[in-house]
């Protein structure tokens, strides 16, 4: 039996003839950058996830880079996040000259910790704590962190908190009680487009949500070279719109949305009893939910010994796996200079030692999930 990872084949299947039409009537129009197509998805995005503005962007990391950028991040300013996240979290920090400074995660949930980091900021001299300028936690593999906790630290010490979202469009958390979806929190929530996201494109792209109208208007000048009107710039930006024909295409996907992070959701359940039913919850630690929270499942992350030994009999068994993320970013060569030595973030590195990704896409079959667990126990046993 033969397992993708991710099957976006099956996924197209099911909805070639809308996308064929989108891209179509894009192509009769000839209207390719930004446009109307781009302006509709920023709205449906907006309302979706409660804010009152989304500008759509390249990419996710240009997301967070034009975020950073609008707050005015600068050379030696301080960004804290996690060392367990896609390297665009701190890479967009490093590409304005900034210093990303690392707080260990949860390892239950695998997001940024808020006791980790309240003794951090507690910890630091004065003279450091005024160079903090933002905090980017990251809703890893579709789970919101736990962003009550961080608000109220962050307001303590006043510094802005972006949200990268980039796998977690449609999760939500509980904040004072209030449900609030993944992006709408901080001052900015970033989001990611990349075609393996539960909502992606047929390339690149991304969107930073804000309920600023200030921010959201220096974040559309900063995505066209920092000009307003067309030739007239008074900011350096980038290059960083979203393309229409992206827009069109994640238009006629975001329909599904919502059925396909319940198949997700449905899946993880699935697997948790498959877990349980074969009496393996003594060797895999499987993903949890928070209370109050709805995890979107962008992957299902398991973790156990002897991880890469399993990855590789799952592949030649034919199931398709991941390692998010083999190596924590403070351990990453380029950050070399920043003086982290291993042991420093010891849950990102058990994170990192153990975890595997397992499919979880929409379209999995029970009987595909069964034969997954079925080869676990067969390594294990």
């Amino acid at each position: 039996m033969k397992i993708p990872l991710l099957d976006l084949r099956a996924q197209y299947n099911s909805i070639r003839e809308e996308i064929k039409k989108a891209i179509e009537e894009l192509l009769e129009s000839q209207q390719f950058i930004l446009g109307p197509k781009v302006e509709e998805l920023e709205k449906r995005i907006a309302s979706y996830c409660g804010t009152r503005f989304a500008v759509g962007v390249s990419s996710g990391t240009d997301a967070l880079l034009l975020s950073l950028m609008a707050i005015g991040i600068e050379r030696d300013d301080i960004v804290i996040t996690t060392p367990y996240t896609f390297f665009s979290t701190a890479g967009s920090i490093s590409r304005l000259g900034a210093i990303p400074k690392f707080v260990d995660i949860e390892i239950s949930t695998y997001n940024l910790d808020p006791v980790r980091l309240e003794e951090f900021l507690s910890d630091v001299s004065l003279n450091e704590r005024k160079k903090i300028k933002a905090i980017i936690p990251v809703h890893l593999f579709g789970q919101c962190a736990d962003m009550e906790n961080i608000i109220k630290i962050a307001d303590r010490y006043n510094v802005a908190v972006i949200e990268d979202a980039a796998q977690a469009l449609g999760a939500s958390c509980k904040i004072d009680n209030r449900v609030k979806k993944a992006g709408s929190i901080g001052m900015f929530g970033c989001f990611s487009f990349f075609p393996s996201k539960n909502l992606g494109g047929y390339g690149d792209g991304g969107m930073v949500i804000t309920s600023e109208e200030r921010y959201a208007d220096l974040v559309r000048i900063l995505r066209v070279h920092g000009s307003k009107p067309k030739y007239y710039h008074h900011l350096v930006g980038c290059n960083a719109r979203l393309d229409a024909i992206q827009a069109a295409i994640l238009l006629v996907k975001f329909s599904y949305l919502e059925t396909w992070t319940e198949k997700r959701r449905k899946n993880a359940i699935v697997y948790n009893r498959l877990f349980s039913d074969e009496r393996l919850l003594d060797i895999v630690t499987l993903p949890i939910e928070q209370n109050g929270n709805r995890h979107v499942f962008n992957q299902y992350v398991i973790r156990v010994p002897e991880r890469d030994k399993l990855r590789e009999f799952l592949s030649k068994n034919g199931i398709g796996t991941e390692i998010y993320y083999p190596v924590p970013l403070h351990l990453q060569p380029c950050y070399k200079d920043l003086g982290y030595r291993e042991g420093d973030f010891p849950c990102a590195e058990k994170a990192a030692k153990e975890s595997l990704a397992l499919p979880v896409f929409p379209e999995l079959s029970i009987d595909k999930q069964e034969y997954i667990v079925k080869m676990i126990k067969k390594f294990y046993h």
